[in-house]
């Protein structure tokens, strides 16, 4: 068969491919990693049983706001990144925003607060069970979103590996929040925030491997 030939029967019989398949296939990978992960802390931890008394529910809501901010442009940013060239229209400063913001509150909480309080402003109760169930939980999320972004064509695979981590990060903190009993902004910002970026670094170091075509 001549070349001119095979050209002509591969063209033949082509069906338009749906462009928002991969936009369906990723939100429903996100929408379930988020569900799982709730799932995974509920039945790993449960909620904080003080959540309702006093101005707790107030400390918790400041947490999500941090989270949230991080998992919906997250979210839009891996629809696009899903497919090829999308990564031309992900700039990241949506998402470094709220990581700056975090920082800025919990260095100026810090600087006016007694020395005498730095400790536990900074450490809390729980720093470790923070460190460690964040990322843990996070592995849910990841996963699914992983099996979303295979059924998808990303072509920058460190970035969307690393946009996976950062979203299952976010999701897995927003879940730790209702259990977390810790509420300082410097807690927040170090241990949230921490865990997070490190999640973001897993999702870039793995997404090449995971993500491999």
């Amino acid at each position: 068969m001549k070349t001119d030939d095979l050209i002509k029967l591969l063209g033949t019989q082509v069906e338009p491919v749906d462009p928002r398949r991969t936009l369906r296939t990723v939100a429903v990978a996100i929408a379930a990693g988020a569900v799982l992960a709730l799932v995974a802390m509920l039945a790993l931890f449960g909620i904080r049983a003080d959540l309702g008394a006093g101005w707790t529910w107030v400390s918790c809501l400041i947490k999500l706001a941090f989270t949230l901010a991080l998992v919906i442009p997250a979210g839009l940013y891996l629809t696009r990144i899903a497919r090829p060239g999308g990564e031309r229209r992900t700039p990241a400063l949506l998402v470094v925003a709220p990581f700056v913001a975090i920082m800025l509150i919990g260095g100026v909480s810090l600087a006016i607060a007694p020395q005498s309080h730095w400790d536990e402003m900074v450490m809390g109760e729980h720093w470790l069970a923070c460190l460690l169930s964040i990322p843990i939980i996070a592995i849910v999320p990841f996963a699914v979103i992983i099996w979303g972004l295979r059924r998808a064509a990303p072509t920058d695979l460190v970035r969307a590996g690393a946009f996976g981590g950062l979203l299952a990060g976010a999701i897995s903190a927003s879940g730790y929040a209702l259990h977390c009993m810790d509420d300082s902004f410097v807690f927040i910002a170090l241990w949230y925030g921490g865990t997070i970026a490190l999640c973001t670094l897993a999702g870039a170091l793995l997404g090449p491997r995971l993500l491999r075509w």
